[in-house]
């Protein structure tokens, strides 16, 4: 390695580092398929309701986030917002035996796109840190044609609509410009989040199967009039269900 101007430039593909993920549960297996919604206590309050047994658990120094058993080759994970913390939460579960994941998750319209519309991504516009660390340099990742394949079936048997579109991951939420907007619009990016470029980028690298639908919440369509909406409340329910259920489809 040598030094570059730009930290995030400087990857290094060693397949081991310094601190392994999974250090802390030796022995913890977990099934092969994950649900990995970013759907806060909607996934609690499920896993209480059917009483789902508690696997293991991701820790950190604000938050533990449970592994539930849903079937014998299933579990169930609450995925925490933000690319490096949702990121290191999907690299622990695929060191712990996880090999395909779905995830599910809100995002910004960035064009004229009702409240709650489902949205799958074909790829990932990488305008955040993380993924730098695990795959070279790109502007780009596909979401694996696989998963994406199965999320498309699953949608199709429910009879549900849905958008075909990129997307942008970004870190900062607060730094979506009227010109960034525009930029990104120009890609060909449809709506935004914090964490796919990421997700894809980690399960890549370690050789997992990743895919991700979203939902539409707030509006940035219009730069003059942001629309926070109701952040897509009515989609959180539905959104677990389809995401349990993709994560199943083999």
């Amino acid at each position: 390695m040598s030094h570059s101007n730009f930290p995030l430039l400087e990857y290094d593909p060693a397949p081991r580092a310094v601190l392994e993920p999974g250090h802390d549960a030796p022995g913890l297996r977990l099934p092969e398929n994950c649900a990995f919604p970013f759907l806060g206590e909607t996934v609690g309050d499920y896993a209480r309701e059917h009483r789902l047994p508690v696997l293991g658990e991701f820790v950190t120094i604000t938050k533990r986030l449970p592994v539930y058993l849903v079937t014998e080759t299933l579990c169930l994970c609450e995925a925490p917002m933000g690319a490096p913390v949702a990121a290191s939460c999907l690299d622990w579960l695929i060191a712990c035996g996880v090999r395909r994941v779905v995830a599910a998750g809100s995002c910004g319209a960035l064009v004229d796109l009702p409240e709650n519309a489902f949205v799958l991504p074909k790829r990932a516009l990488r305008d955040e840190g993380t993924s730098f660390h695990y795959l070279p340099a790109a502007r780009w990742i596909d979401l694996d044609g696989d998963v994406r394949g199965q999320i498309e079936g699953v949608f199709a048997a429910e009879g549900l609509p849905f958008v075909e579109t990129d997307t942008w991951t970004t870190d900062a939420i607060f730094r979506e410009t009227a010109e960034k907007i525009a930029l990104r619009r120009a890609d060909g990016c449809g709506v935004v989040e914090m964490e796919c470029a990421a997700l894809a980028a980690v399960a890549r690298f370690r050789g997992a199967k990743f895919g991700q639908f979203l939902y539409t919440a707030d509006s940035l369509a219009n730069a003059e009039a942001y629309d926070e909406r109701d952040w897509g409340a009515d989609s959180l329910a539905p959104a677990l269900r389809l995401c349990l259920k993709a994560a199943s489809e083999e």
